[in-house]
């Protein structure tokens, strides 16, 4: 069994490496065969964002931003996790989720496993419309 670490960039000033580099930099900290899977996991979460989202780093972890982080994900020891940034999000597919182990803010996703894409996706456009919903806020 392998040990993961959480990637971590070596630039001590983040503000000074663009997100996308941030981004690849914590992907190429996880070792394969993993990196892959966290590749493919990445490739499914940006194919449901909105035109205009950025990649950011966000509490550690590559996250998918407007102008907000609101969409992360994160390879682990054991799995990989999709992270909404959302605490209530995955409640609502709780039937959907059953077959994967999850916390109250995090879908885990084992490795041994492939990824189911169609969900994330819904994911990603559930949390994108929830986003839309909220009413701005006044200045």
């Amino acid at each position: 069994m392998m040990r993961m670490r959480k990637a971590t960039t070596s630039n001590a000033n983040p503000v000074k490496t663009p997100p996308s580099e941030a981004v690849e930099a914590y992907i190429a900290g996880v070792p394969e065969p993993v990196r892959a899977a966290v590749r493919q996991l990445r490739e499914i979460i940006q194919s449901a964002v909105p035109a205009g989202a950025s990649e950011v780093i966000s509490y550690g972890i590559p996250a998918f931003s407007l102008p907000k982080p609101f969409f992360g994900y994160a390879a682990f020891k054991s799995h990989l996790s999709v992270l909404p940034f959302s605490g209530s999000l995955l409640d609502t597919f709780a039937d959907e989720l059953v077959p994967y182990s999850r916390t109250k803010s995090s879908l885990h996703l084992p490795f041994d496993r492939p990824l189911p894409a169609d969900l994330i996706r819904r994911l990603v456009r559930a949390r994108v419309g929830a986003l839309s919903l909220k009413p701005a806020a006044k200045m």
